[in-house]
């Protein structure tokens, strides 16, 4: 054993790792794409891992190798198990052999996802183990204990971080290489009576299923990881409690002491929730916060144990308004909630907005226990930094060039789920629709059906084309809808951190293979007109997209730029002060970072700093002011 300091996301990767993980599936989503990514770079020889096109494929895969008998782990975000929930539901209900460890990464907030859905809910719906760490010390171990409990089981196991978890960092001890476990799967052996899904095993299934789950709960009531503790010692009679879970124990745990008496259930296995050991944790308070993220599971499982079990206990928490009903938990407002709680005598404070006005009426105490100063001065407003396009991004570019194209005439702009969705903001405002990856190229057919008169753009990424856009575009061929898809092919997933799809020829197994053309992919969906052009030289792209736009049906335009990030031009652009003459036409229609009005002149200067040098608004430059650029 030795010891690292690592992220969470890192430390669950090492965790399956050592736990003798064989396969790895998973599609990238903050936050949890540096898994699969730790497990590429740590591997060794033996273990597979893919990104694969999307998290069903993915869930489907891991599948596979667990009825081979192998260790198989497939991760994803929490709307990516929307995506993945087919497979999955039917999955609990078939089983496995080998242990198969399924991490969703919920997203609290949400600081970078659609939705703040709850997997422990999921679980509960799927009827499915899940296990919640609050810690990367407890996500690393968590893993080899899931693969465990999912062989034993015979079913997948979810393990379910959140983003603090997922990217806060702490040192571990974890098992050196040669200690990770072998496993040496068995193979798959037919067995259609176990591995053929029929209406007839679903239903034995399904009463095995509830028949374990009721045995877990008692079983989970004794795991280490679910814990009752009392801050003024075991002897203490304590009238109230909490019950917290995740990473808010931790920061219920900040905000207690030994003058505090109260008892604290943690809940480290939400479902099955385990009954019994809350039962013990009930006997005798009056009062109970539940302290948790997202949705009242434990408060929900709280009150059905009282009324199960005749208690009169108080369960307060979101139901009740001394929780938020949403976003993230924080370590101050854990405080405020447990001062108000607890009676704690603090001054009042304004209630944030949006925010539940018991949980956060008061301030945490002792909030400033640490200055040297009776009245500390406040700190600096930071700056709002508004998430914005890349300097030079091919994206708008696009963007830019189907808004001119199209000036004057009715459209509509259905957005999808990437880099590309920025393409919302001021000035392009292009973005009219974004549901959820894959969903604008149908919601465009939906809207024509109804406005025949419309002009539909689809924008859809390269990766998410593949990942969930082909069965819109076939479905859209089929029925005869008349709009137009533009690809953004910047040949990589920009958003998540430049992960390989199938569009760019590698793999996460080093491997170089052959590209999986868009435009043969559409031409043998029966799309007649496909074209390809760099969004970069923007008079030929309006063209394009004027041109193509009229054409009858289903029609495609490839914008295709490599990411900015990824291959940067040697030289940046210039303005020549002598011929800018202050329109600021670059800075009203780009709205490039890298585009400075000088408040002082009127005229623009440029960020040599932020600048690419894609020369987009060289092009537009009505004075020709702008140069010295050089596009890809």
């Amino acid at each position: 054993m030795h010891r690292e300091f690592l992220m969470g996301n890192e430390a669950m990767a090492v965790g399956a790792l050592a736990a003798g993980v064989n396969v790895v599936a998973g599609y990238p989503g903050t936050p949890s794409t540096e898994v699969l990514e730790a497990v590429a770079g740590r591997r060794g020889e033996g273990v597979y891992v893919e990104w694969s096109v999307n998290e069903k494929a993915a869930l489907e895969v891991a599948a596979g190798a667990a009825y081979a008998g192998a260790r198989a782990l497939v991760t994803m975000k929490q709307v990516g198990l929307n995506v993945a929930s087919d497979p999955l539901m039917s999955l609990s209900y078939i089983g496995v052999k080998g242990g198969m460890v399924v991490l969703v990464a919920d997203d609290p907030g949400p600081i970078s996802s659609q939705t703040e859905q709850d997997t422990r809910t999921f679980a509960a719906y799927a009827k499915l183990p899940i296990l919640d760490p609050s810690s990367p010390t407890e996500a690393y171990a968590m893993m080899g204990e899931a693969f465990d409990l999912s062989e034993e089981l015979g079913c997948p196991v979810i393990v379910r971080p959140t983003t603090r978890v997922d990217h806060g960092y702490e040192d571990v001890e974890v098992a050196d290489p040669e200690e990770w476990r072998v496993n040496e799967p068995e193979g798959f052996v037919r067995d259609p009576s176990r591995w053929v899904i029929f209406p007839a095993l679903s239903v034995r299934a399904h009463a095995a299923i509830e028949r374990r789950d009721a045995e877990l709960a008692k079983r989970f009531s004794s795991y280490a990881r679910n814990t009752v503790a009392q801050t003024a010692g075991p002897d203490a009679v304590p009238r109230l409690g909490i019950a917290t879970h995740g990473i808010s124990a931790t920061y219920v745990a900040e905000n207690l002491s030994e003058k505090d008496d109260v008892r604290v259930l943690r809940v480290a296995t939400p479902h099955p929730f385990p009954e019994p050991l809350a039962a013990d944790f009930l006997d005798g308070l009056d009062e109970v916060l539940c302290v948790e993220e997202l949705d009242p599971v434990i408060e929900r499982a709280l009150v059905a144990t009282c009324g199960r079990r005749g208690l009169t206990v108080k369960i307060c928490g979101k139901l009740t308004g001394d929780i938020q009903p949403s976003g993230e938990n924080t370590v101050e407002s854990v405080g405020r909630a447990i001062d108000a709680f607890l009676g704690r005598e603090v001054a009042d404070e304004p209630a944030p907005a949006g925010s539940s006005p018991r949980a956060v009426s008061q301030p945490r105490s002792g909030e400033d226990c640490l200055s040297t100063e009776k009245n500390p001065p406040a700190p600096p407003t930071l700056p709002i930094r508004p998430p914005v396009l890349c300097a030079g991004c091919p994206h708008r570019a696009s963007f830019y060039a189907v808004k001119r194209a199209m000036r004057g005439r009715k459209t509509l702009f259905c957005g999808d789920i990437g880099c590309y969705t920025l393409g919302n903001a001021a000035p392009l405002d292009m973005v009219d629709t974004c549901l959820c990856m894959g969903a604008g190229i149908n919601i465009a057919q939906g809207v024509t059906h109804v406005e025949p008169d419309t002009v539909a753009f689809a924008f859809v990424g390269d990766s998410t084309f593949f990942a969930s856009g082909i069965t819109g575009v076939v479905n859209a061929f089929y029925n005869q809808a008349n709009m137009t898809l533009v690809v953004l092919d910047n040949s990589t997933t920009a958003m998540t951190g430049h992960q390989p799809h199938p569009g760019t020829g590698r793999t996460m197994m080093g491997q170089v293979v052959e590209k999986v053309s868009i435009e043969r992919v559409l031409l043998a969906i029966g799309l007649t007109v496909v074209e390809t052009v760099d969004p970069l030289d923007h008079e030929r792209a309006v063209e394009t997209v004027r041109r193509v736009a009229d054409e009858p049906g289903v029609k495609a335009i490839i914008f295709r730029s490599p990411c900015v990030v990824l291959a940067r031009p040697k030289a940046t652009s210039v303005v020549d002060v002598e011929k800018c003459v202050g329109c600021q036409r670059c800075v009203r229609e780009l709205g490039c970072p890298a585009l400075v009005p000088d408040s002082a002149t009127g005229r623009v200067r440029i960020d040599s700093a932020q600048c690419t040098g894609c020369t987009l608004c060289e092009q537009i430059c009505p004075t020709h002011a702008i140069s010295g650029g050089e596009r890809l």
